[in-house]
């Protein structure tokens, strides 16, 4: 069964406000963990209370490829006393994509991650599915060149199913190396891709849901990267979506 986390990324504004706050109400709402994407310049034994203390589990943290590659083990030693094991790369910019070397910078750093018993996984947009090397998406050239042990895969599937590409078939694709899936809706609006709450967009997310369990992954993890209500009214109401899907059967533990 699988569980559902929260990118805060979606909460961003309130956690720079108010960061204990936010969390207590995400916990609130019934999100199980959080994946961070920044700190705001809180220790690692705070982080460590404040999840303890609302029984909140850390899914991962998505960490500038900068960092990972200019300062690996701070980041490896303050993960470590949050207990977070998982260590995401979020985006490349147009400068970062020369993709050989984005190839051979990830198995360099996640040999080194998982040495120390961390894990190195990537997360996507559309440009890996529309950018190509070799004749196949960036995505695709990426896990077959990268040694498997040394990274894994966080599908967003939002960005999948805007690029094309249907996420049911990606997940399944890489069944066993995909822990985390991000699980989003989005509608197209005046050509651009809008992320909505729950049930508002265009993407099966049940069926999201379900590949994701066959496939072997442990995290749902919800995002809404721009939301058109208030932040905590919008991970609300996706939330209230997850628990009738729940209750209908569907394969999450909330």
């Amino acid at each position: 069964m699988l569980k559902v986390g929260l990118q805060l990324y979606t909460v961003r504004d309130e956690l720079e406000r108010d960061f204990k706050g936010t969390l207590a109400k995400v916990a609130e709402l019934g999100y199980q963990g959080v994946e961070f994407h920044n700190f705001y310049g809180h220790s690692p034994e705070e982080v460590r209370g404040i999840l303890d203390e609302f029984g909140l589990e850390i899914v991962g943290t998505h960490v500038q490829y900068n960092s990972l590659l200019e300062d690996l083990d701070d980041v490896i030693a303050y993960h470590k006393a949050i207990g977070n094991k998982n260590l995401i790369v979020p985006y490349l910019s147009e400068e970062q994509r020369q993709w050989d070397n984005v190839f051979a910078s990830l198995n360099e750093i996640g040999e080194k991650c998982a040495a120390q018993d961390m894990v190195l996984m990537y997360h996507n947009h559309d440009f890996e599915f529309t950018e190509q090397v070799e004749g196949q998406p960036a995505l695709y050239a990426m896990y077959d060149i990268v040694t498997a042990s040394y990274l894994q895969v966080e599908l967003d599937s939002c960005w999948a199913h805007a690029a094309g590409y249907p996420p049911t078939e990606v997940i399944a694709k890489y069944a066993g190396r995909l822990p985390l899936v991000h699980w989003k809706d989005m509608r197209r609006s005046e050509g651009q891709v809008l992320t909505v709450e729950f049930g508002q967009g265009e993407v099966d997310l049940g069926a999201v849901a379900a590949a994701s369990d066959q496939a072997g992954a442990e995290w749902l993890v919800v995002e809404q990267d721009v939301c058109q209500n208030p932040p905590l009214q919008s991970i609300e109401s996706s939330m209230n979506w997850i628990r009738k899907y729940a209750a209908n059967g569907g394969l999450v533990h909330v």
